[in-house]
């Protein structure tokens, strides 16, 4: 967890998933970025069901900041790094309670771990290996770090709303890629 303890260390929300897969750490860390994995219908649909309001919003000639830009996903997350075949990690800052996520983009990792979370929130998912007898405990973690008292009162109630679909979108993931290294 280098990776993720380097770029959030400090964090007031967290959630953690793990599947036992048999394959070697390696094989099972390169499946986390496979387009058919990631690519989850549930994911999908729940995201879908994230983002009606504001989409149908823009249907509707109303104000819509999602009229026009792809459905949320991994490439909305900064990549911060990989640690061999041990960890992956991905981070997202903005204001995730808004409709439109509030999302800060961000170039790179410096990017990221320079930003001033004043007024946000910033998320740090990860993937991480532990070799287990002859095969991999894959873990999956999200931690997020709210820069202020406003923030994370926001962010507390959204967490609280958001959490059991995230976790199941966790577990999937998890399940897709034991199944796409053939575990």
């Amino acid at each position: 967890m280098n990776l993720m303890n380097r770029y959030l260390p400090r964090y007031q929300f967290g959630e953690e998933h793990s599947l036992y897969i048999p394959a070697p750490p390696a094989r099972v860390l390169d499946a986390v970025n496979r387009p058919e994995v990631v690519d989850d219908p549930v994911a999908r649909g729940l995201i879908a069901l994230r983002e009606w309001p504001n989409r149908l919003a823009g249907r509707l000639g109303l104000p819509s900041t999602l009229q026009h830009r792809p459905a949320f996903g991994l490439a909305n997350f900064t990549p911060l790094g990989r640690d061999g075949d041990r960890e992956i990690a991905f981070g997202l800052a903005g204001r995730f309670w808004q409709s439109d996520f509030g999302l800060v983009e961000l170039a790179d990792a410096e990017a990221f771990a320079a930003l001033d979370v004043q007024g946000l929130a910033k998320l740090v998912m990860n993937f991480s290996t532990e070799p287990e007898g002859p095969g991999t405990r894959l873990t999956t973690r999200t931690r997020v770090c709210c820069g202020d008292a406003a923030s994370q009162r926001r962010f507390q109630l959204y967490w609280w709303l958001i959490r059991p679909a995230s976790g199941l979108i966790r577990r999937r993931l998890l399940g897709r890629v034991k199944g796409a290294v053939g575990g």
